[in-house]
């Protein structure tokens, strides 16, 4: 029964205010008496893209640390740069490709996707990711649940700027889930606020922002709530394949 924990946009930029927000949640993390199996990072890692953005990311995460209590999953967002975000916090090549991986936590699958298109902030799930897509799951066994986890939501959440930037071609998405059971609940970031709704008959979760939490249109006219604490969720995928999730904030 795999226990994730999730966390999204930390928009690393190189001042104090980003850098303790972040740290504070992995303080948090670490400390949790119970182990979780993974840490998820849903986008926006970086907020320019700087190689020394995702330097201090690596550091902050331990995405290198081999005493780390987890392993550390990533994918970009649309502040992401894929070339620095390979060199400085995978330590790989840099290339312009999309960056997609593949993950066996226990008994679950969780494959982390680019959304993000360059140059622009809308978010994407191109033909190459598609293709990748297809490919690996079908080099799974099919018995494994597997979980979906990238940047931007494919359905409107209720406020004017993630909605904004959604995931385009959706359908195209859906239409492969459902061809594909074994895939059993979608995992995104983007929007700063903890949410859930369904998509394509599957849970669809977003992870809250780190960085600073949205406020919704009923909640006041700021767009961004800067003082409330940085959050984060607890996804747990139990035998019968259900995904449960709990949110919590890092005071």
């Amino acid at each position: 029964m795999p226990v994730l924990a999730h966390i999204s946009d930390l928009h690393l930029d190189g001042t104090d205010r980003a850098t303790e927000r972040a740290e504070r949640v992995m303080r948090r993390l670490r400390a949790l008496p119970g182990r979780v199996d993974a840490l998820l990072v849903t986008g926006d890692i970086a907020d320019h893209g700087t190689e020394a953005e995702y330097e201090e990311a690596a550091r902050i995460l331990g995405l290198h640390d081999p005493d780390s209590p987890f392993p550390v999953l990533t994918c970009p967002g649309n502040h992401d740069s894929r070339g620095p975000y390979r060199k400085a916090l995978l330590r790989t090549a840099p290339s312009d490709g999309p960056v997609n991986s593949a993950h066996r936590i226990g008994g679950a699958v969780v494959l982390m996707l680019d959304s993000s298109v360059p140059g622009s902030d809308d978010g994407l799930l191109d033909g190459e990711t598609h293709a990748w897509l297809e490919d690996t799951l079908d080099g799974l066994d099919g018995d494994a649940p597997v979980l979906l986890a990238f940047h931007h939501p494919p359905v409107a959440l209720h406020h004017p700027l993630p909605d904004s930037y959604q995931l385009r071609q959706p359908r195209s998405l859906a239409a492969l889930l459902a061809r594909r059971p074994e895939i059993v609940g979608v995992l995104t970031g983007h929007a700063h606020t903890p949410a859930s709704t369904v998509f394509a008959g599957l849970p669809l979760v977003v992870g809250p922002g780190v960085t600073w939490t949205l406020r919704l249109p009923w909640e006041g006219a700021d767009v961004a709530d800067r003082e409330a604490p940085p959050g984060f969720a607890f996804h747990v995928l139990d035998d019968e394949r259900r995904l449960t999730t709990h949110f919590r904030v890092a005071d």
